[in-house]
């Protein structure tokens, strides 16, 4: 962990009080109606920072939470959050994270570095897919152009605000939330859906 790193580790919770009134990182987005998707989201996979292939269909009858993250962003302290949820919740709620250098080059790393930063500092046991853009437009990964695309999810636009912004899809392929980077994994809003 460098100097950067360290510093925005112990800020971390003040950084979350100070954000947590921003409309936009604070946002919660609802498929109110329950729209359900054009395009199947089991029939999406992720390459995983290894190089194998998570398909999630492995996921049926779970609850999902994909998660674009960075190594030095102030919300990087999400992934302790995101690994207690995955220690409690493990048997309903499956979690990937999407490392991505799209806000303020806060993801240099190449993905066997990014491993070891999140297994060393924060316990991540969790898998991470391979780094990629999150954000729209050429070059966008296919699991972000499905989360932000309406014509493709049923509902949703909102491609993610920064780093740690959260998209969770319920137990039947069905992107039901928008948690925007400074709503915490740990909230009550996050935890009573995922606990429903």
């Amino acid at each position: 962990m460098n100097l950067k790193q360290r510093i925005l580790r112990t800020f971390y919770p003040h950084i979350m009080r100070l954000t947590k009134s921003d409309r936009s990182k604070g946002r919660i987005l609802l498929n109110e109606s329950l729209a359900v998707p054009a395009a199947c989201f089991y029939d999406l996979s992720a390459v995983l920072n290894n190089g194998t292939a998570r398909r999630f269909r492995e996921f049926r009858g779970k609850k999902v939470l994909l998660v674009n993250t960075a190594s030095n962003c102030g919300y990087t302290g999400q992934y302790q959050e995101l690994q207690r949820l995955h220690e409690e919740y493990g048997d309903r709620l499956a979690i990937i994270g999407f490392p991505a250098n799209d806000f303020r080059d806060q993801e240099r790393g190449i993905d066997r570095d990014i491993a070891v930063f999140c297994e060393l500092n924060y316990g991540v046991t969790f898998p991470l897919a391979a780094k990629s853009c999150v954000l729209k437009g050429e070059g966008q990964n296919d699991v972000y152009k499905w989360l932000s695309s309406p014509e493709l999810n049923g509902w949703n636009s909102q491609e993610p605000d920064w780093n740690f912004s959260k998209y969770l899809i319920n137990e039947q392929g069905i992107l039901t939330h928008y948690f925007g980077p400074a709503i915490s994994p740990l909230s009550e809003d996050l935890l009573k859906e995922i606990r429903d």
